[in-house]
């Protein structure tokens, strides 16, 4: 169980590496393109905007896929902390990512737009819901998973129904999430390594001691 606990939380640990690579991808980026007005998905873009073009777009896309297929394998080793109902969130969220990457926004629009609406429903619930079943055992943890989870879940409506400063909102809609996530898994691999110590009822099997 250790085990599978720390190959878990590796895996999220990971993924903050995403921000990174979007930043270089984007600092590439020729044109006018700008980071708060922008979408992430337009770095992925395969042709040319009128405004920008992004030549790392397979960077970008194989970035998309790869923290995707983390998140879900994260979730997957960390079930037993996560619960069920998180787990699958998270999956669908990795699923999601990884979905996006394999279809570029100016080559599938649609197919491109309906496989990222899951990640900016999926994430923000989970967050939610994980800081709800950590709040007994990990009551600093669970505040600050369940406040990203009501910022992302804002983010990621008003970003879903067009308010202005698209490249900002989605970004916040996205970024804390990652770095939520790596904080929870991490916390979870160093418990499993501690002495164990029966929860409060109704909560054992989360995040460790």
């Amino acid at each position: 169980m250790e085990r599978r606990l720390a190959w878990g939380a590796a895996l999220w640990l990971l993924r903050p590496a995403y921000v990174a690579l979007e930043l270089v991808v984007a600092a590439a980026t020729t044109g006018d393109y700008r980071l708060t007005r922008d979408t992430v998905s337009d770095l992925g873009a395969l042709t040319c905007d009128p405004r920008f073009c992004s030549p790392w777009h397979d960077l970008m896309n194989a970035t998309f896929v790869g923290t995707g297929l983390l998140l879900g394998a994260g979730a997957v080793l960390l079930a037993p902390r996560l619960g069920r109902v998180v787990t699958v969130l998270l999956v669908v969220a990795g699923t999601s990512s990884a979905a996006v990457g394999l279809a570029p926004v100016d080559q599938h629009p649609g197919l491109h737009f309906l496989a990222a609406a899951p990640l900016f429903v999926a994430q923000p619930l989970a967050l939610c819901l994980l800081g709800v079943r950590l709040r007994r055992e990990h009551p600093r943890i669970a505040g600050a998973v369940l406040a990203t989870g009501v910022v992302t879940a804002v983010a990621a409506l008003g970003f879903v129904l067009g308010a202005p400063g698209a490249g900002v909102l989605e970004r916040v809609a996205l970024w804390p999430v990652i770095f939520a996530l790596a904080a929870v898994g991490s916390r979870g691999a160093r418990a499993s390594t501690g002495p164990a110590r029966p929860g409060p009822a109704g909560v054992r099997g989360t995040m460790g001691s």
